[in-house]
């Protein structure tokens, strides 16, 4: 992970290499994890699902200090060729200094953008489940979810640049400035149940 980092690197910098590596280096291939995957283990197979790919770059991040967070929604069905389409989705979010939270998707090797349809963030897949509740009834019915969107006010061009200010300054971050956000989005969500 070290190797990747250069020295004079920005934050965001930083995590548009981490993203780029693990798209390049990390083969989509479904089946080959489960939920039960380690970390470990999705590093030395090089493959996974995006579940896998959001693992791997969160942890990358936290590793060299930048606060990161796995978050499951969805992607929007336009027919721009992005993996994960119509089903459900994972990405990460970072910590980017005098920004904010920035959304970044190692499977598609992209900035989240209006397609990304964020259902919720967490430490890692297991505070994130795309489905929750409580079913009581015969054991052999089947659960069915579908996600549709309306276009109506969305954008038309999802290549649109985004300008995102950095300082020039670089920013390390303390060790307890994880610890600070992760506080901070628990009781964000506490919140809202």
């Amino acid at each position: 992970v070290e190797s990747e980092r250069k020295p004079d690197d920005t934050p965001y910098q930083i995590v548009l290499r981490f993203c780029q590596y693990v798209f390049d280096n990390f083969e989509y291939i479904k089946g080959v994890t489960t939920v039960d995957t380690t970390l470990d283990e999705i590093w030395k197979l090089r493959a996974g699902v995006c579940q896998d790919f959001a693992h791997i770059i969160t942890e990358m991040l936290r590793i060299v200090n930048i606060p990161a967070r796995y978050v499951s929604g969805y992607i929007c069905t336009n027919s721009n060729g992005m993996r994960g389409e119509g089903a459900t989705h994972a990405w990460a979010e970072a910590y980017i200094p005098d920004y904010g939270w920035l959304g970044i998707d190692p499977t598609n090797n992209c900035i989240a953008n209006e397609t990304h349809v964020r259902l919720a963030v967490g430490r890692n897949f297991s505070d994130c489940s795309p489905v929750k509740g409580v079913y009581k009834g015969s054991s052999n019915h089947k659960l069915v979810v579908a996600v549709s969107v309306d276009e109506e006010n969305a954008l038309i061009n999802s290549n649109q640049v985004i300008e995102v200010p950095i300082s020039d300054q670089v920013t390390e971050f303390s060790k307890n400035s994880y610890q600070r956000y992760m506080e901070m989005i628990q009781q964000q969500q506490q919140q809202q149940q």
